[in-house]
């Protein structure tokens, strides 16, 4: 570390103050309006931020530096508290300017529904965007208990925008009966594992412009159980690590990412904001080319 750099807890670590120089932002997004169990994701972004301090720079996966990159941490968002809606309208308007500047957004959430504004803006600027999808939960519900804003149906506002053949989803372990229907019939769907099949369909993915969305209770509650919704057969953090690596080796082009639904309150161990934390690690250092 040198003596000049100095950690505040606000910024991710080693956040460069230059946001035109830098080539991906960070930006938090700290809704859970719409959860259907345990709120406090909201306060996911800035503990993610600041348990960020005790990584080294250095990744021995990739033999990379984050002295090596650079990137923008830009806070979070101002989200209107209890307005679901005006909040994606924000999140979405942001990531628009984002990839206009041809920058790489990476979200942190915050529940999983901020990421169908982004989806939406992404897809907008590459027309063959394929979403990779990391969950435990489907998310392919129309509505949840009437409602159509809920964190369990972004990925079925994504596909029906984008067509779900564009949709790659892994370690889905839990849904409504409707649910997995709709996804053995419509989404290129994997559930309960994701290292394996992932490998076997990066390379259909070559050249393709790639949108990686990840839930942290994809892992199993032993690992994260800082999470809303945890839920029990899940994956391990080395496993998330390794798929994230995958891609990063892979020819695909990333375009964006996000990890979201960490909610620090359920955690007083630290561990799934420390887990968040080296994961968006790794894709800063494989997704930054």
């Amino acid at each position: 570390m040198k003596l000049d750099q100095q950690y505040s807890g606000n910024v991710f670590i080693l956040s460069s103050e230059d946001y035109a120089a830098s080539k991906a932002v960070i930006y938090g997004m700290p809704m859970d309006f719409t959860v259907s169990f345990r709120p406090g994701s909201r306060f996911g972004p800035p503990r993610i931020r600041e348990v960020s301090i005790g990584l080294e720079e250095y990744s021995p996966y990739l033999d990379r530096s984050l002295e090596d990159i650079t990137y923008f941490d830009a806070g979070d968002l101002l989200l209107p508290f209890g307005n679901a809606a005006r909040s994606l309208d924000i999140i979405g308007e942001y990531v628009r300017g984002v990839l206009a500047d041809d920058k790489l957004p990476v979200g942190l959430g915050g529940e999983h529904l901020v990421s169908w504004p982004i989806f939406r803006e992404v897809h907008a600027k590459y027309p063959d965007l394929a979403i990779i999808h990391f969950d435990a939960h489907a998310d392919l519900r129309e509505q949840y208990e009437g409602e159509p804003l809920s964190h369990s149906t972004p990925l079925r506002k994504a596909a029906e925008l984008m067509g779900g053949s564009n949709i790659y989803q892994f370690g889905i372990r839990s849904g409504s009966r409707e649910e997995w229907q709709y996804a053995r019939e419509n989404i290129n769907f994997y559930p309960f594992e994701v290292l394996e099949p992932l490998k076997q369909v990066l390379p259909q993915l070559a050249g393709r412009p790639v949108y990686l969305t990840i839930d942290i209770d994809v892992l199993d509650p032993s690992c994260a159980p800082g999470t809303g919704t945890a839920e029990a057969g899940g994956i391990t953090s080395k496993e998330l690590l390794d798929a994230v690596h995958a891609i990063a080796r892979s020819d695909v082009r990333v375009v964006g990412c996000d990890l979201v639904e960490v909610a620090p309150a359920y955690d007083p161990t630290e561990q799934t904001q420390i887990v968040a934390a080296k994961v968006i690690r790794e894709m800063l250092l494989g997704f930054i080319k």
